[in-house]
């Protein structure tokens, strides 16, 4: 069952890991040193979508000089840019990392991961198995046309910043403001939470 997504902010329910928290399990974590914060997107509308997105959580936690720190709850929204019912929905959902990696590495995992699973690029806004997106990496600003950051159109989409909103609310999309703002001005229409359904944290 679907729920809606409701007005106001993302779901009340869920509660950010406390900075105090956060920072015991940095302090904890030696096997980055000098990390970045980066946030990544993920979506998927074919196959099994769940497990999909927990293999892509799985699989970035266990890339070297990558760690997830936090997973949002999942979002299914309608596709964009193709006719109503053509596709099936999407999963979505949102992914904090601590990484070691410069953006064009972290890109190409990015890349490695969707091949893993079978993504296939033949036509834009055409279904895939899975989106594996770096939206933002630290307060980066580049325009560079391989890899914009932040991602270019992450400020207009509520399935991007519904769950990021969950999982940091104080956040902001460099050169672009805070998420929660930004979250007031798009349009939710297709957007649902779904709260029967649930991403973990890596082991």
């Amino acid at each position: 069952m679907t729920a809606s997504f409701t007005e106001g902010h993302s779901d009340p329910t869920v509660q950010p890991v406390p900075a105090s928290v956060v920072q015991q399990v940095d302090a904890a974590d030696t096997t980055l040193h000098n990390p970045k914060r980066a946030v990544v997107a993920l979506g998927a509308n074919l196959g099994n979508r769940l497990e999909t997105l927990q293999g892509a959580i799985d699989a970035l936690e266990d890339t070297p000089g990558v760690r997830v720190k936090a997973v949002s709850p999942v979002y299914e929204t309608e596709p964009w840019g193709v006719e109503p019912g053509s596709q099936p929905a999407y999963f979505n959902a949102v992914v904090l990392l601590k990484t070691t990696l410069p953006p064009s590495s972290l890109l190409e995992r990015a890349h490695a991961i969707e091949e893993a699973f079978y993504r296939v690029r033949d036509e834009r806004w055409g279904a895939r198995t899975l989106d594996v997106d770096i939206v933002a990496y630290a307060d980066v600003v580049d325009d560079d046309p391989r890899l914009t950051l932040p991602h270019p159109r992450a400020h207009e989409r509520a399935f991007v910043l519904a769950p990021w909103h969950d999982v940091e609310p104080d956040a902001q999309v460099p050169g672009r403001g805070p998420v929660a703002e930004l979250l007031d001005l798009v349009t939710r229409e297709g957007v649902a939470a779904r709260k029967d359904l649930e991403l973990h944290l890596p082991e």
